[in-house]
């Protein structure tokens, strides 16, 4: 494959914009070489300025679960467009999306809309402990919340990939009431508790962490955590940005059948525009501004647009069955069961596929896998947390990224991010990777 134009636009970046990119892990310097430049995306492709076709498993990080420009999506947001893309004043899109939401995750009761994942997660924060009147969080290695300055603490994602956990720019002091503790590890978790009785105002997980990779809650954990916190007086945060509506319906709440005080959510929700929400319980968010005392605010939250494309990629989602006639969600045995059918069965076939590539190749590859979510890390030990993930052969990740590259697949450019899937996978794209990987890793 040839790069000459997108050379040339990174060349030109690198003039007007900090590292040629506005985030961090498109730069490409995890795993060497200069990114490319994408200039169209239609359901499971990208289309470089060189020409370039590739099969995409990053989907703009995970919102394109349906696919790039899904028509009914375009439609909606044009169709929202035309009558101007925003407001600042209360419209009815926003309030559909909150009662669709409100009704597909039965742990929420009432939800705010942000612009963004990491303003969810930075304003939950601020109404945990305003709720609680405590100060302390817990907070798990490897979880990203956001680049929030009290969250980035030995986090995952960009932060991880570069290996400075901790960000210049954040004084101590804003970390001080921050508590990081290894993931599947309940006894630390109670251990922080006994030290800090009293003073821990909530917990905040990604319950399948996906920004250090991906690895899964072990059986029981997530259990415990909710165990822990409602005999502790502290609250249970999920941090859904990614799970969200990706994992179930009701996200990984819905699949591990645990009940949160409060969420974040983001990424599918939007539709592919930028859009995040906080929801739970009524009683906590009804502490946030105009109603009580922790403010929280945002000019372009529930604008039209991103309303309009949320509204319509929960739809398709949810079979065009979010809400009967009378306002409630029909039972899950009545919903169209397709679209998350769908998504499991592409994910079991790659997941068998690349456990058997890496198996004839005679490469240590652990596959981990929830849903659409995946990650391949190259080790022969199992990966629980981030300690074992750290363990991952790096080196050998780059020479199969640029491999899986040059085979017209792309992964996420780092060892430490999740890879996702999309309905409109389809059985032949799953077939031409899992043939591309078994290539690949044995020239590693």
């Amino acid at each position: 494959m040839t790069h000459a134009k997108s050379d040339q636009l990174f060349a030109e970046a690198l003039k007007y914009i900090p590292g040629g990119v506005n985030s961090p892990v498109r730069a490409f310097r995890a795993v060497g070489g200069q990114p490319f430049f994408v200039n169209k995306a239609k359901g499971s492709r990208v289309w470089d300025v060189d020409g370039n076709e590739y099969i995409d498993y990053v989907l703009t990080w995970g919102p394109a679960i349906l696919g790039h420009a899904h028509p009914k999506i375009i439609a909606a947001v044009k169709a929202a467009a035309e009558d101007g893309t925003s407001f600042g004043i209360p419209n009815p899109r926003e309030v559909t999306l909150a009662r669709m939401i409100c009704k597909l995750v039965p742990s929420v009761q009432k939800v705010r809309m942000t612009s963004s994942g990491t303003e969810a997660c930075m304003s939950v924060i601020r109404l945990a402990r305003g709720f609680t009147r405590r100060d302390k969080i817990v907070k798990f290695d490897g979880c990203y919340h956001g680049h929030v300055d009290s969250l980035l603490v030995k986090a995952g994602s960009g932060a991880l990939t570069f290996g400075h956990p901790d960000s210049a720019g954040v004084p101590a002091a804003f970390t001080q009431h921050t508590l990081v503790l290894p993931y599947n590890d309940i006894d630390a978790v109670k251990a922080a508790f006994g030290a800090n009785k009293d003073q821990i105002a909530g917990v905040i997980v990604e319950p399948v962490p996906g920004n250090a990779g991906l690895y899964l809650p072990k059986p029981g954990y997530l259990e415990s955590l909710r165990g822990v916190t409602r005999a502790n007086g502290a609250l249970l945060i999920f941090d859904e940005v990614m799970t969200g509506f990706r994992l179930a319906r009701g996200g990984a709440q819905e699949r591990f059948g645990i009940t949160p005080d409060l969420s974040c959510f983001g990424k599918v929700i939007g539709g592919g525009l930028p859009v995040g929400a906080l929801g739970g319980r009524a009683e906590i968010m009804d502490y946030l501004a105009p109603g009580g005392p922790v403010y929280q605010a945002g000019t372009l939250s529930g604008n039209p647009v991103a309303m309009a494309a949320g509204i319509a990629a929960l739809e398709e989602l949810s079979g065009r069955a979010c809400e009967s006639a009378d306002g409630k969600v029909p039972p899950s045995h009545e919903r169209s069961q397709d679209s998350y059918a769908r998504l499991e069965q592409l994910g079991s076939l790659l997941e068998a596929g690349m456990r058997d590539a890496a198996r004839s190749a005679g490469v240590p590859v652990q596959f981990n896998r929830c849903g659409s979510m995946f990650c391949a890390y190259f080790t022969g030990d199992p990966v629980h947390n981030l300690a074992d993930a750290m363990k991952s052969d790096r080196d050998r990740f780059k020479k199969y990224f640029h491999g899986m590259l040059n085979e017209g697949i792309y992964l996420a450019p780092s060892q430490f991010e999740a890879g996702f899937i999309s309905t409109a996978h389809s059985e032949a794209d799953i077939e031409k990777t899992v043939k591309a990987a078994a290539r690949v890793m044995r020239t590693l």
